[in-house]
């Protein structure tokens, strides 16, 4: 898996999400060197944004061939335009127009992207664990585990809201495991 980091995303943000995923899926990572968003990501509907489902795309196209998988990292806020199965924008259409999340995976995929935007806290651990879960989220949804309906599972939906992240645990359920036929550490 490459880490991609984005603009001026923190280091030890950066070894500790990279460390956290090495560790719980068993996978070995590689930092690529940082970059800058993608400009045509850019949204200025409602605030600057990044379109999440553009900065994915990009990651695909730009990923070294030596690189299965790829999650992007960055600080800046990130999108997406919320629909309906019919694939018309939820309503009201002012508040899922560009919609802010924390981050965005293709399921099953190869890329995905986490944003530390919305994951403010007073406290930098608290911080440090909602990325940790937000990025093994998202890679479990690039493993093709979709949302899971135990709300201590760290595949379950936010839902809109933080503290759904943080009420979830660290770890998949073992319902989730299956799915991946994961060996992981209780």
């Amino acid at each position: 898996m490459g880490v991609q980091c984005y603009d001026d995303f923190p280091a030890y943000l950066r070894d500790t999400i990279r460390s956290a995923l090495e560790e719980y899926y068993g996978i070995k990572t590689v930092v690529l060197p940082a970059i800058e968003l993608p400009s045509s990501a850019l949204s200025l509907k409602k605030s600057p944004r990044y379109k999440a489902q553009d900065v994915i795309k990009f990651q695909l196209t730009h990923r070294p061939d030596t690189i299965d998988y790829i999650l992007g990292l960055t600080t800046k806020d990130i999108c997406i335009t919320k629909r309906d199965e019919k694939g018309r924008v939820l309503k009201p259409e002012w508040k899922y127009t560009d919609f802010g999340i924390m981050g965005l995976a293709y399921r099953p995929g190869k890329s995905a992207i986490v944003s530390t935007f919305r994951l403010h806290h007073s406290s930098s651990n608290v911080v440090i664990e909602r990325a940790k879960k937000v990025a093994i989220h998202e890679f479990g949804h690039n493993l093709g585990i979709p949302h899971c309906p135990n709300s201590h599972c760290v595949m379950t939906a936010a839902n809109e809201k933080i503290s759904t992240i943080d009420q979830e645990s660290l770890f998949l359920c073992g319902e989730c495991k299956k799915q991946i036929a994961l060996k992981v550490k209780a």
